[in-house]
């Protein structure tokens, strides 16, 4: 069942009481963990160094890090700035397998004033779990984040 996209979003506007990067970025996570069915990780990499990934606030199983943009979706996402929906992993010759039960993921951007802040990634056990109306709902979801926050 896919989620009430606009629902979720008007939830996580209203949670995000405070500007604070840090908060929000773990409020976001907890909350798209809570609401959206069939994750089994929800997280943020920033972009701490160029080219480079660094694990930020994250609901689920201890995490790869850090990342470099050549590598995985997560890396694809922060070269390329854009969205990335997989639907089986294990077919993505440079997949980095944090957890062997993921098979889908969603990754995408967050870009605040032309510069890449880090990526959103979401993790699926289900295979093809990840819609286009999935990929829709959570972009607007990362638009929410970053106007109720501090990223700059």
């Amino acid at each position: 069942m896919t989620p009430d996209y606009s629902l979720l979003n008007r939830q996580l506007a209203a949670l995000l009481d405070t500007r604070d990067w840090l908060t929000n970025s773990a409020q976001t996570c907890a909350f798209i963990m809570e609401q959206v069915p069939d994750l089994n990780w929800v997280g943020f990499y920033l972009q701490g160094e160029p080219e480079l990934l660094t694990l930020g606030p994250f609901q689920g199983k201890p995490a790869c890090h850090p990342i470099p943009f050549s590598k995985g979706v997560c890396g694809a996402a922060a070269r390329t700035r854009t969205t990335q929906r997989v639907d089986d992993v294990h077919a993505v010759a440079d997949h980095i397998a944090c957890d062997a039960a993921s098979r889908s993921e969603l990754v995408v951007p967050v870009i605040v004033n032309d510069d890449l802040w880090g990526v959103l990634d979401l993790d699926s056990p289900r295979q093809g779990r990840f819609s286009a109306v999935d990929r829709e709902g959570v972009e607007a979801l990362v638009a929410t984040f970053i106007e109720r926050t501090d990223l700059t």
